[in-house]
């Protein structure tokens, strides 16, 4: 029966363990990728309480276990119309990490048309030619069979100011911490 398994040679071997899986999205009709390293849980869509004072693009809080949760609308926030609440709309929780090492905070993020995981090399990403300081959370490109894939930074998608004010310091009696 063991004969009957495929086995993978080194070479293959390498290639495997050299891809990361990532959470296919889209915007419009171009399509994003996050790691799934990031992802701590994807759900369906649920109410938000509002956050008067945010910018547009937060869609509000929610309650996981207890822990207040951040919830930003990618749509919007890439200068879209909301996201459009359909069965293929999701809602992933994040691990939000703005300092490298530094202690992760759970970040809800509504992405429209999450439905596909794939496999890539992170290595096959390349920069894409622009410094787009208006969203420093896209990273490089690939091309795959449908086209071209936007890698995003989860680590850079708030603002200074949205950060401190979503994420208020842990002493403050207003923030919870990731606890997935």
């Amino acid at each position: 029966m063991a004969a009957l398994a495929p086995s993978l040679s080194k070479p293959d071997a390498a290639f495997a363990a050299a891809r990361r899986l990532y959470l296919l999205f889209r915007i419009g009709e171009d399509r994003y990728a996050l790691d799934a390293a990031d992802v701590v849980e994807v759900l369906g869509l649920r109410a938000f309480k509002q956050v008067p004072g945010t910018p547009p693009w937060v869609a509000g809080m929610l309650d996981r276990r207890g822990v207040p949760v951040p919830v930003i609308d990618m749509s919007a926030l890439a200068g879209r119309a909301s996201a459009v609440m359909v069965t293929s709309t999701r809602l992933a929780l994040v691990r939000f990490r703005p300092d490298a090492g530094g202690e992760g905070r759970l970040l809800g993020l509504i992405l429209e048309h999450a439905t596909e995981t794939v496999h890539y090399d992170p290595a096959a990403f390349r920069p894409y030619g622009l410094d787009n300081a208006g969203a420093p959370y896209l990273g490089p490109v690939l091309s795959d069979a449908g086209g071209l894939v936007q890698a995003v930074n989860v680590g850079d998608l708030l603002p200074a100011s949205v950060r401190a004010l979503l994420f208020p310091p842990v002493g403050s009696g207003q923030g919870g911490e990731a606890s997935p």
